[in-house]
């Protein structure tokens, strides 16, 4: 199988870039996969493809921009040059740009390719039906968060026409299937960038650190975090650094740089900037807890199965997607209040000041982490793709229930 995957690819800054990664990562070693067209952003510097493990050939086609009025066009020359057996779709709503038409035109896209015959999954990690567009930094204004959301609905239209929807969380399905009467929707997991072997869960010397990672400034927001951990240093004597890992949201740039000013009075706090992919086990393997100081969800959380797969405790906002995803996983952690410095204060200090707890909460995580490796999301993928060759050939409509995946995806 030749598989095409458009996407967000590091060293790309637009969303998704990092799940993308380990898609291809582990893709790549699939037996049924020959080839992988990595249909990808522009970026000034070369795609990262430094695997260790060995898979099929990558070709890389930079076809499109993000806010690029001309992506349509381009992505849809790039697969008549490439003639891929199967395209996957790795998308949320804001993926191809922030501005309204290049946004709108790119996520055409899935639609376009299966009118084309070529067997197309969308993953769609988010839905506008579960996003607070306030929160999440679309608009405030009621009267253009309605218009949002009618674009959104006949968007979600354009996405539902691949073969096969992927969702990673439940309540997606239901949603989808209620409001547009979608019978295509099928429930792949987020799954665990890695799997390391296991972790030691024992802190190294020094301050115990407290870190957020992600790109920050529209629904992730660092005052709370950094005000958190004020309350702890004035009410205990624990030696406490916060460390800010990553960079503004597409959406806030500016905003990072903000944040050191207004908090330069802050004793031990560390802004990383952009965190590269080797960098990654460092900056989770040092810490003592990974926080998460978001106002809203807009899907499944990556860093939730990156903390996981590195063995540590979270503390986490009681939101909607979030509380799903942890009961549904098996993950387990302290919660807060959104934005109440006090409530995080509370949930981290239960962490920090009891180390046995702490410890419990790492390894639970960690276990949640490796009962769904990405390994184990591709061959998903795969045997999707090929029902869905098997259907097309046959003359059938795709139907996702009678799909039977491979034992060793419906033992996970």
């Amino acid at each position: 199988m030749k598989l095409a995957i458009v996407t967000a690819y590091p060293p790309s800054k637009v969303t998704l870039n990092e799940y993308a990664y380990y898609l291809v990562k582990h893709f790549r070693q699939q037996p049924e996969v020959s080839e992988i067209i990595l249909m990808t952003d522009s970026t000034p510097n070369p795609k990262d493809l430094d695997f260790k493990e060995q898979g099929c050939p990558i070709i890389v086609e930079e076809c499109w921009d993000f806010n690029s009025y001309k992506n349509l066009f381009r992505v849809n020359k790039a697969v008549n040059k490439h003639q891929p057996d199967a395209i996957l779709f790795n998308l949320q709503f804001l993926k191809f740009g922030d501005k309204k038409i290049p946004a709108a035109l790119g996520l055409m896209l899935p639609y376009m390719c299966r009118r084309k015959g070529i067997p197309t999954i969308s993953l769609l990690h988010n839905i506008l039906e579960k996003v607070d567009l306030g929160s999440a930094g679309f608009t405030n204004n009621k009267l253009l968060q309605y218009a949002y959301n009618f674009i959104g609905t006949n968007l979600t239209k354009f996405i539902l026409a691949s073969d096969i929807v992927a969702v990673t969380i439940s309540k997606y399905v239901s949603t989808l299937e209620k409001k547009y009467k979608a019978k295509n929707i099928a429930l792949i997991p987020h799954g665990s960038f890695e799997t390391p072997p296991l972790p030691n869960f024992n802190l190294p010397e020094g301050p115990k650190q407290i870190m957020a990672f992600g790109k920050f400034g529209t629904y992730k927001k660092v005052e709370v975090l950094i005000e958190a951990v004020e309350v702890i240093r004035s009410r205990t004597h624990e030696n406490i650094e916060i460390v800010i890992a990553g960079t503004d949201s597409p959406n806030t740039p500016g905003y990072i740089e903000e944040m050191m000013k207004k908090y330069s009075h802050v004793d031990q706090l560390r802004f990383t900037g952009y965190v590269a992919e080797e960098d990654v086990p460092v900056i989770f393997g040092e810490s003592a807890v990974v926080v998460f100081p978001y106002t809203s969800t807009t899907g499944s959380s990556g860093v939730l199965h990156q903390a996981g797969s590195y063995g540590k405790a979270v503390a986490l906002p009681d939101l909607g997607d979030l509380s799903i995803l942890v009961r549904e996983e098996g993950y387990r952690g302290e919660f807060f209040a959104p934005e109440d410095k006090y409530s995080l204060a509370d949930a981290i200090e239960k962490i920090i000041l009891d180390d046995a707890h702490r410890i419990e909460l790492a390894q639970t995580n960690y276990k949640a982490a490796c009962s769904l490796p990405m390994s184990t999301i591709t061959k998903m993928y795969i045997d999707y793709f090929k029902a869905i060759q098997v259907q097309k050939s046959e003359g059938r409509v795709i139907d996702v229930n009678s799909i039977k995946l491979s034992p060793e995806t419906t033992d996970a």
